[in-house]
């Protein structure tokens, strides 16, 4: 069918009824007003899609605003200082759009709850000026026909608001938002538009939705430690769950603890980065990403899960050992990294450091003793903490020797890979705590390949080791307060007040 052209634009537009504003001095019931706002006004856009789907036309434009929470504080607060969040900086206004709240209930409550009592002031809940577009009013798993689209005398745009990317950045995560006179200060690193769309290409890239993800979070380039990691979340449901209520795959098939069976349908094929999800209570569980190779699928995975707010992630994996006195199977654990990644120079220029965080480096160190059983001076026969390199070239080692080998010298480097000084530098960035413990699987600049018979035995005895060991750190961070995890490290002289 031919579409009609409409030379004029629709001059109504159909909302909700407006929200008055509420003041709240209870961090869960602002969170209840918050929900409450976000349904209604979602409802009202995937309600108006289904009338103009079904009519093909409509002679009104549909619009619904994210909700806002904001605060205002006239003084400087009295704050405990070992706080890395939960405060503003200083006097004035400050304000986030919020989507999800259903999402990020526990998340709000917390960092709301914290926000009222550091400065003694309510948080206001109102509507935004900030669209919600359409394409993020949809529920979950919600499959929209294509033949819809054909349907409409009126391009889609003309009737309702879609994502702008115009809008929809890290200025203020990356520190580099400034602030238009008269607007209030970002009370979160995050805005509404900018998770919304992290949340639909998490969906995209893993083929699981953003609900199952946990708080702490594996990273591996091999699907050897994907295969091991479900064979122990399998068992661990067949036995009871061990502590854990669910293990989640990709299509969201769900296995639950005392169940061998899961519930769901199997993706037809794994996504670009399939995700598995061991869930705990209050998402405190383990998730486990298999990013493949390259810092470009790292930067990506980890500039989208970074909205959730996790409270750390940590990259397991091989890497290319640079010393002599490295034996294949040793474990590299990161305090420092080069990063010739080149994926996040405009965002992250290659001049900041990125410091070792305290808690992460001693949970990777004590569960390395605890797996192998050594400890004191017999742990450094297999593992080994220096400087990790990471590249974007997979074939450097056939560069022109002196460039990349002299620079790997002078940098005291230990370790090469391709993802792990993304990974860190995105946690810094994104002020996610970070870590990394790499198995040298090869030693190219001392011709010490493995052979094809080696590579299966290796893979067998290592890899599993190599998982446990990141899972057992994994519970011991888990076990930490939230507000010691999150550390000051990572802060900068103007932040936002939620983690």
């Amino acid at each position: 069918m031919e579409k009609q052209i409409y030379p004029q634009p629709i001059q109504t537009i159909a909302s909700p009824e407006p929200f008055a504003r509420k003041s709240f001095t209870d961090a869960r019931e602002a969170v209840a007003a918050l929900k409450a706002l976000y349904e209604r006004n979602t409802a009202f856009l995937r309600d108006a899609f289904s009338q103009v789907a079904q009519a093909g036309e409509s002679d009104r434009r549909y619009r619904a605003f994210y909700p806002e929470v904001s605060l205002a504080t006239g003084s400087y607060a009295q704050i405990d200082t070992r706080l890395a969040y939960g405060h503003v900086a200083a006097p004035g206004v400050y304000a986030t759009t919020i989507t999800r709240p259903d999402l990020f209930e526990d998340y709000l409550v917390e960092q709301l709850g914290l926000v009222i009592k550091n400065h003694g002031v309510p948080v206001t809940v109102s509507e935004s000026q900030t669209p919600i577009p359409l394409h993020f009013a949809f529920l979950n798993n919600t499959y929209v026909e294509g033949s819809v689209a054909d349907r409409l005398k009126r391009p889609l745009r003309d009737l309702f608001d879609v994502p702008d990317l115009n809008a929809t950045d890290d200025h203020i995560v990356n520190g580099t938002y400034e602030v238009p006179p008269g607007d209030p200060m970002p009370l979160a690193p995050f805005t509404a538009q900018r998770i919304d769309y992290s949340l639909h290409r998490l969906s995209h890239y893993t083929a699981t939705a953003a609900d199952h993800f946990q708080n702490f979070v594996l990273f591996t380039n091999y699907q050897f430690y994907i295969d091991e990691f479900c064979a122990l979340a399998r068992q661990m449901m067949e036995e009871g769950g061990n502590g854990y209520t669910s293990f989640v795959e990709p299509g969201n098939l769900v296995t639950r603890a005392s169940e061998s069976e899961p519930q769901g349908n199997p993706v037809a094929r794994l996504p670009q980065m399939p995700a598995y999800h061991l869930t705990r209570d209050n998402h405190c569980g383990i998730t486990m990403v298999n990013i493949g190779v390259g810092p470009s699928n790292a930067k990506t995975i980890t500039d989208h899960i970074a909205v959730l707010r996790p409270h750390a992630w940590l990259m397991l994996g091989h890497c290319a050992g640079l010393r002599n006195t490295q034996a294949l199977g040793d474990y590299v654990l990161a305090h420092a990294y080069v990063r010739e990644d080149h994926v996040l120079d405009d965002d992250l220029p290659v001049w900041v450091p990125l410091p070792a965080l305290a808690e992460v480096q001693v949970a990777l160190q004590e569960a390395v003793a605890e797996v192998t059983g050594l400890s004191g001076y017999e742990l450094k026969r297999i593992m080994r903490t220096g400087t990790v390199a990471t590249i974007d070239n997979r074939n450097w080692e056939l560069r022109e020797q002196r460039g990349p080998v002299q620079r790997l010298s002078q940098s005291r480097a230990i370790a090469l890979d391709m993802e792990s000084a993304t990974i860190a530098a995105n946690g810094f960035r994104f002020r996610v705590p970070y870590g990394t413990l790499l198995c040298v699987s090869d030693k190219p600049l001392h011709g010490e390949l493995k052979l094809p018979g080696m590579a299966t035995e290796f893979y067998k005895r290592q890899v599993s080791q190599h998982l446990k060991i990141g899972m057992l750190a994994v519970e011991k961070l888990a076990a930490m307060p939230p507000e010691r995890l999150h550390s000051r490290k990572l802060r900068s002289f103007f932040e936002t007040a939620f983690q």
